[in-house]
């Protein structure tokens, strides 16, 4: 399973805006689409930052349908006032207890690995590191991400509550130090989103 991510950085105010435009017309056509497994949006609205991803079975499905869904990207770059960033992935691993509903928030991780085999973090982001999340109350779903060119990892945390989020960061920053000395991973970036849209449809990869 492959997917695209978008990144969008524009004005905090026009954050509503954007999410009604994925919803309402970018969402719409992804559905029908060969190949794709579903869109998702999480936002920042405090720094008006906005994240879309798609996820699609093959390569070659998630390439087929970049003309098609170029246009709407760039509209939703005007839509939200900033530059898109594209970036695109191997799903490497997805995670869930129990779906993500309206008021969930997730943690994203954004990490580069040393002279470790991205195999190697995989297996240790599903044992222990996932199987310790999943006991924390309010967890919902992970998932890993992979750009094995750019030698970056992606892991996404979903929770059903800003409540339940917030209560997790010990647990998370205690996996984040456990890791980073067992592999010598390096955290680029840690941030917090509300979860806009879930509609990814991707199978347990685990």
């Amino acid at each position: 399973m492959y997917a695209r991510s978008t990144t969008i950085i524009g004005r905090p105010e026009a954050v509503d805006d954007c999410i009604a435009y994925v919803r309402d017309e970018i969402h719409p056509v992804t559905a029908r689409l060969d190949g794709c497994l579903g869109l998702s949006l999480v936002v920042d609205r405090a720094f008006g930052r906005c994240i879309a991803t798609s996820a699609w079975e093959t390569p070659e499905t998630m390439s087929l349908a970049e003309d098609e869904l170029a246009p709407l990207r760039l509209r939703m770059a005007q839509v939200l006032g900033g530059e898109p960033e594209v970036d695109r992935w191997e799903i490497a691993l997805m995670r869930r207890v129990r779906p993500a509903s309206e008021g969930a928030w997730c943690r994203i991780i954004w990490a580069r690995p040393q002279d470790i085999h991205i195999h190697v973090i995989r297996e240790r982001f599903r044992n222990p590191i996932l199987q310790e999340f999943e006991t924390v109350e309010g967890f919902c779903s992970a998932s890993l991400f992979v750009d094995r060119l750019e030698r970056l990892l992606c892991t996404t945390a979903t929770f059903e509550s800003r409540a339940a989020l917030d209560a997790s960061r010990p647990e998370a920053a205690a996996a984040r130090e456990r890791a980073a000395m067992e592999t010598g991973v390096e955290f680029i970036e840690i941030a917090e989103f509300e979860l806009a849209l879930a509609h990814l449809r991707v199978p347990e990869l685990v």
